[in-house]
């Protein structure tokens, strides 16, 4: 195996390098995100790539960015960019006339310092896959943002590999489908795709991401839903309005009693204000008279999940919930506040916005098939989903970190709200399950057996892509056990992630592909 901290595979290219002011840093940068330049690789171990202009003097990079040369060594003295000889090498101590740095390096360690995120740079991560600058609009761009999920993975990093590692027309394989990100890029991008989940709700907002819609049709339901639902809770606060249409002979307090003998789940009552209650159960007993009723349900469950009895800074992993009216000193905010007691505010903030994701998406989306499949990669035969004699080109995925996440209760409201069957016993490498050495097994054991699995109906050539966290080192004996050959390790920073603090973090990609053993 061998290890690299900064590949960037292909042909070697030129480019001038022009000198840039000072302010221009984050434009620059911003350019180097999206570039489609292909670097050529070396096999020892090495902090950047040979014979790239990338590579400057320190008097070069000084002028290009503004700074003085002795900010520059300050910044390699500190270990906050990496010190190289002229072929790109990292080195303790260089000659007379061979201290060469990235350029690239040093613009994205400044554009962090810009921002107070210098923290989260290590010399030895990619410069490109931080996407350092990258607004949150665009991280979250189109159907993204359709639903909250854990653990996903930014659509610009699927796209930085399928743009340098495959082509329009080939097949993408996500076994471990979450959200839907990798469909949704494939599809944008002129690929075709199919995409595994345990979690019948993963595949439910995969599907509504990835779904077709005659989109007046679709906004005039979204809208009208909404009305419906701000009529219903006027009439819950007494304010002046005419009947519910839907229900016209009922009186509000037969109405309210009707609805919430409706409600099985304990949870609900306990996690939610009255007002919350009433009004998301009269969204959903409105669902099944229109037509795009998954999209509904897509809509109804983020605003759920906003609208519950807790802290504002705490959505993903609320461990209680916050009595009705109860103050608290919210970091978020950093002022008192108090949970929320309705449902209908983040329904008329999620609704208009839904219509808007599906619209702006519809204007990139291919007309390539995106393939759901709710099952479990272990064992999930994909020629009964695959057209005839279909092989698959590549795989990009992330699977569940061990002990980090367990997927089914962060959306544990959308299970008990929509009655979605669970299969939480199936899940790999749950939080519940903890960190311990038999976990890591099991984890290792589980995870060998999907690649094992799905590169049955791999091309022989095809390509593998495994996003993961490995703090443990359990992917090298993943691959062996899979059959799987680690051809090269990429690092990168993981920046502002939503919900997750931001603390520095490091993932590794790795790149393996069949072993011809095997």
């Amino acid at each position: 195996m061998t290890k690299i901290k900064y590949p960037t595979p292909g042909k070697e290219t030129k480019r001038k390098t022009k000198p840039a002011a000072k302010s221009a840093i984050k434009v620059e940068l911003k350019k180097s995100i999206f570039s489609k330049t292909k670097l050529v690789l070396r096999e020892d171990t090495v902090a950047y790539v040979v014979n790239n202009p990338d590579l400057v003097t320190l008097e070069e990079a000084a002028r290009i960015t503004g700074k003085t040369t002795h900010n520059i060594r300050d910044y390699i003295q500190r270990g906050r960019i990496a010190k190289l000889d002229t072929e790109g090498r990292p080195i303790k101590r260089a000659e007379n006339g061979e201290l060469r740095v990235s350029l690239k390096e040093v613009q994205a360690f400044l554009y962090l310092v810009s921002q107070r995120d210098e923290k989260h740079h290590h010399a030895g991560l990619h410069p490109d896959l931080g996407f350092y600058g990258l607004a949150e609009r665009e991280r979250t761009k189109h159907v993204n943002r359709l639903h909250p999920y854990l653990g996903k993975f930014i659509p610009q990093l699927v796209e930085w590999f399928l743009n340098r590692y495959f082509k329009k027309g080939d097949w993408i394989l996500d076994p471990f489908l979450g959200s839907g990100t990798t469909l949704v890029q494939a599809n944008e991008m002129g690929m075709p795709s199919i995409g595994v989940d345990i979690s019948e709700f993963n595949c439910h907002i995969a599907k509504v991401k990835l779904g077709r819609y005659d989109l007046a049709l679709a906004r005039k339901e979204v809208l009208e839903v909404e009305s419906r639902v701000q009529r219903f809770s006027n009439r819950l606060h007494q304010k002046d309005d005419p009947s519910l249409e839907l229900f016209p002979d009922d009186r509000i307090d037969k109405l309210k009693e009707g609805i919430l003998a409706e409600c099985k789940s304990e949870y609900l009552r306990t996690w939610f204000a009255p007002n919350a209650l009433l009004e998301m159960l009269y969204y959903r007993r409105l669902i099944p008279h229109y037509k795009y009723q998954d999209l509904l349900r897509i809509i109804l469950s983020r605003a759920v999940r906003s609208s519950r009895l807790i802290t504002h800074y705490d959505l993903a992993t609320p461990k209680a919930p916050i009595a009705v009216g109860e103050t608290y000193l919210c970091r978020k905010h950093n002022r008192l506040c108090m949970p929320i007691d309705n449902c209908i505010e983040k329904i008329h903030a999620y609704s208009e916005d839904t219509v808007r994701r599906i619209a702006e998406f519809d204007k990139l989306r291919s007309d390539k098939p995106a393939i759901v499949v709710n099952g479990d990669s272990r064992s999930v035969q994909l020629d009964q989903h695959l057209p005839k004699g279909v092989l698959l080109d590549g795989v990009f995925t992330s699977p569940p970190y061990v002990g980090q996440i367990d997927y089914h209760d962060q959306h544990i409201y959308a299970y008990e709200l929509f009655g979605f069957p669970r299969n939480d016993a199936s899940e790999i490498g749950p939080k519940k399950s903890g960190k311990s050495k038999a976990a890591q097994e099991a984890y290792v054991n589980d995870i060998a057996a999907v690649f094992r699995n799905v590169s049955k109906y791999l091309k022989p050539d095809g390509k593998i892509f495994i996003v993961a966290n490995d703090r443990f080192n359990l992917y090298s004996r993943i691959a062996e056990l899979a059959g799987l050959n680690i051809k090269e390790t990429i690092l990168r920073a993981v920046t502002k992630r939503t919900e997750q603090g931001d603390n520095p973090y490091q993932e590794s990609i790795f790149y393996m592909v069949k072993n011809k053993k095997v």
